[in-house]
């Protein structure tokens, strides 16, 4: 989301044109087109009209159309999103109001993939990160402003300088590496079969199904 297309901004500003400026659906659309710069805002906005379904009312069934037609977000971005303004609300009140109260200018807020990192480090507070290496991790993301990238390797090399890891889960690590390998060959085969027409549309199609399942795995794999 960090590199929303014109045509995206287009429909977003369409659709402001056309409901009040003062409603909820008005709001949500303002954070959407500033994204990066209030993706807090957004996420706040978001969950309520998660939480109330006010998206029905809109005209949409589905929570995930909404998100596609009108704010061009996709589920697992906006799903991300609200974990990590749920996590900053309820773990880290303080710093919202700082946000809130404009103590905060937008280069200081860190990403919403950073503050994932924070929550996924907070979870692992028991399992040898302890409070003072989940200390280091929230100093790097809510006052450094870390990037995704850096927060993620901070909290790898904090884990295993408190926590160094036993055979068992080297293996299991080699295991997810080698799945991740695998998934990116099976993506790209299938993709130059399809396009080839090597292989009939129904097999791709099963190829395709095991593809997915494979994903789906690694993801909850990776946000343990």
């Amino acid at each position: 989301m960090d590199n929303i297309k014109t045509k995206t901004i287009k429909n977003i500003e369409n659709k402001m044109s056309e409901v009040d400026s003062s409603s909820i659906r008005y709001k949500v659309l303002e954070n959407a087109k500033d994204f990066k710069t209030s993706w807090i805002d957004l996420g706040s906005m978001l969950y309520v009209v998660w939480r109330d379904k006010l998206f029905k009312e809109w005209g949409y069934k589905e929570f995930e159309n909404y998100l596609k037609k009108e704010i061009g977000i996709r589920k697992e971005t906006a799903l991300k999103l609200l974990r990590s303004y749920s996590f900053l609300e309820e773990k880290e009140p303080d710093y919202l109001d700082k946000k809130y109260n404009n103590e905060l200018s937008a280069r200081d807020v860190p990403s919403y993939e950073a503050v994932d990192v924070l929550r996924k480090a907070n979870d692992k507070k028991d399992k040898g990160l302890g409070e003072e290496g989940y200390k280091e991790i929230r100093k790097y993301v809510l006052e450094e402003a870390a990037d995704p990238a850096s927060a993620k390797k901070e909290l790898t090399k904090i884990m295993e300088e408190r926590c160094p890891k036993n055979e068992e889960e080297n293996i299991e690590e080699r295991k997810t590496v080698l799945t991740s390998k695998i998934l990116t060959m099976l993506k790209t085969l299938t993709k130059e079969a399809e396009i080839k027409e090597l292989l009939p549309d129904k097999m791709v199609e099963e190829i395709q199904s095991i593809i997915k399942k494979i994903d789906v795995l690694l993801k909850e794999h990776q946000n343990k």
